[in-house]
């Protein structure tokens, strides 16, 4: 007597492991797509709140600038003001913030965050300054002698 033994063919098992494998697969392309949409979302929301903490700080400026204007259109005074630099993700050391006559003027070296903020230019003098934002906290801006102006040296 000899023992036959009978080959069955299930693919029923295969099969089953196919689905397996397709359905990882399926799943780690679902899960990539949420990572990068996420990243998406991300990334705009910091270059949005990036933006307008530069349009509050160039906003808090002309703000003082125009202050200053008014002060002197009073008469000989001086008149002095610290504006504190909110934090933001830009690299400030890229960062010039220019007044002239009738706007603050950011330019950004670094990529394109170049901003202007016009101001009424109503005051008794003329506006000057240029400032280098790296590592600044504070801008003064300051009026005398005839000349609102800025800087990030405390006048003395």
């Amino acid at each position: 007597m000899t023992n036959r033994t009978k080959q069955v063919t299930d693919t029923n098992g295969a099969a089953t492991e196919l689905g397996y494998i397709f359905t990882f697969l399926l799943g780690v392309l679902l899960l990539s797509i949420f990572s990068i949409w996420t990243y998406d979302i991300e990334t705009a929301t910091r270059e949005r709140w990036n933006m307008e903490a530069i349009e509050m700080n160039l906003d808090d400026l002309a703000a003082a600038v125009e202050r200053a204007d008014e002060a002197s259109r009073l008469g000989n005074i001086e008149y002095t003001e610290c504006i504190w630099w909110r934090a933001t993700e830009a690299n400030d050391n890229l960062m010039t913030i220019t007044l002239n006559d009738n706007s603050i003027i950011l330019i950004d070296e670094g990529g394109s965050l170049d901003t202007e903020v016009f101001i009424s230019g109503m005051g008794a003098g003329n506006h000057s300054g240029s400032v280098d934002l790296s590592g600044s906290q504070m801008i003064w801006v300051t009026h005398s002698d005839g000349i609102t102006s800025i800087s990030v040296n405390r006048p003395q």
